[in-house]
């Protein structure tokens, strides 16, 4: 899914709803450092951290973002985002026609800890069928217009998704600011939506250049992880002009099979199809895909005008921390939300906070990208231990006889046999 983040709604023609403060390609002048070769500076400060972060010239108060879907579904709910803190939100996806939209109930499943079937046990996976949004694009536009006339400094991003039909796409980008979404796994699909899109690099790099030709503002390009190598698409996408990628959407799945109806899960009048999963489970396979696109960016696009969210499992606060310790600008949030509510963005920032406070750090920037140079091959891997166990066989351990004490470092032989 790409998207295009945008701080005030609306341009200057007869479609636009919003004003944007960052133009798309005038970039602004970034100080932070690159995630090549990173190095970790503590402050010495005892002063409150810092969570805010600027985002290809975009100015958020922390770097949480509720990710599209139904925690953005409409004004109600995105106005109570913002009302709790969030730092930006991107709104459920939408398409020109919202009559081929149909969704149906129930559209999610849960697994627990525990054994098939469980109701009891830790949730740590979610699965949804639900399609974009059922609601018409320009009611989506007023409640934009309405929420940036309320909310004037606030980050809010559309997120829209299209058929492979280039003058389909242009009209969309005309109307206004949008996340592209190319990453959807289930429903849209089959119509060469989403993830079918995300899944062929040749027609992502054709739709990347349809957006970023007509597109003001910044794009960043979410991607799936029902592929085999995430960093492929996401290569293309910075090549055909998107000022970011966000990783990871859902994973494709089955939730499971009731060993009592011998029926799938979620059940709709006996059926069910293949869905997203999300929710802790997808946490370490976020990790390594937002790791992987992050080496290949550090390596290919050494650029600090380029930015990466990640997405996938984020309930705490040490979650968020880990994607930015790979290199992520922001964090994005929704089966979480689904699950605790709006008001766990509090307990998001309070937790990154006690993180920062424990190693010194006072901003985003002091720690973004500090585990990357910890990840190698394992042929690397080899060497090092190798390496490490002849130095740890050349150092002495103790005295081998009482013709080895010598004057000068007769503490330290001491000290070199005491056991507590």
């Amino acid at each position: 899914m790409a998207s295009l983040n945008f701080a005030r709604v609306g341009y200057n023609n007869r479609n636009s709803v919003v004003d944007f403060s960052v133009a798309r390609h005038v970039r602004p002048t970034l100080t932070r450092p690159t995630r090549v070769g990173f190095k970790v500076f503590a402050s010495d400060s005892q002063a409150e951290p810092d969570l805010s972060v600027c985002v290809n010239g975009l100015q958020m108060p922390n770097p949480f973002v509720i990710g599209s879907g139904p925690p953005g579904t409409n004004y109600t709910v995105m106005k109570r985002a913002f009302d709790e803190g969030w730092g930006a939100v991107i709104a459920k996806t939408v398409s020109l026609d919202a009559a081929k939209v149909i969704n149906v109930t129930p559209r999610y499943a849960r697994l627990r800890v525990g054994a098939n079937g469980s109701t009891k046990g830790q949730i740590i996976g979610w699965e949804n069928i639900e399609l974009i949004s059922d609601r018409p694009l320009e009611t989506m536009l007023k409640e934009f217009k309405q929420l940036k006339e309320e909310y004037p400094d606030r980050i809010l991003i559309a997120s829209i998704m299209e058929e492979y039909d280039k003058a389909a796409w242009e009209e969309l980008i005309e109307r206004d600011a949008i996340e592209i979404n190319f990453s959807c796994p289930h429903g849209m699909p089959e119509r060469k939506m989403g993830a079918a899109v995300g899944q062929d690099c040749a027609l992502l790099e054709e739709v990347c250049g349809w957006i970023n030709a007509k597109a003001t503002v910044p794009v960043w390009a979410k991607m799936t992880p029902n592929i085999t190598d995430i960093t492929e698409p996401a290569r293309v996408a910075l090549s055909s002009g998107c000022e970011g990628v966000s990783a990871i959407n859902t994973i494709m799945s089955v939730m499971g099979i009731s060993l009592d109806t011998l029926r799938p899960e979620p059940c709709v009048e006996g059926y069910s199809t293949p869905g997203g999963y999300s929710c802790k489970a997808v946490h370490p396979i976020a990790l390594a895909k937002v790791m992987s696109i992050a080496k290949m960016m550090n390596s290919e696009f050494n650029d600090k005008e380029y930015s990466l969210s990640g997405i996938g499992g984020v309930e705490t606060g040490g979650d968020a921390a880990e994607f930015i310790l790979l290199g992520a600008n922001t964090v994005q949030v929704c089966t979480g939300v689904m699950m605790h509510g709006y008001g766990v963005v509090k307990k998001l920032c309070a937790e990154l906070k006690d993180f920062m406070k424990k190693h010194n750090f006072s901003s985003i920037e002091d720690f973004r990208g500090a585990s990357l140079q910890y990840f190698t091959t394992h042929t690397d891997l080899v060497r090092r231990q190798r390496e490490a166990i002849q130095e740890r066989k050349a150092v002495k351990k103790g005295l081998q006889s009482d013709k080895d004490w010598t004057g000068d470092g007769f503490v330290k032989e001491t000290e070199s046999m005491v056991s507590n």
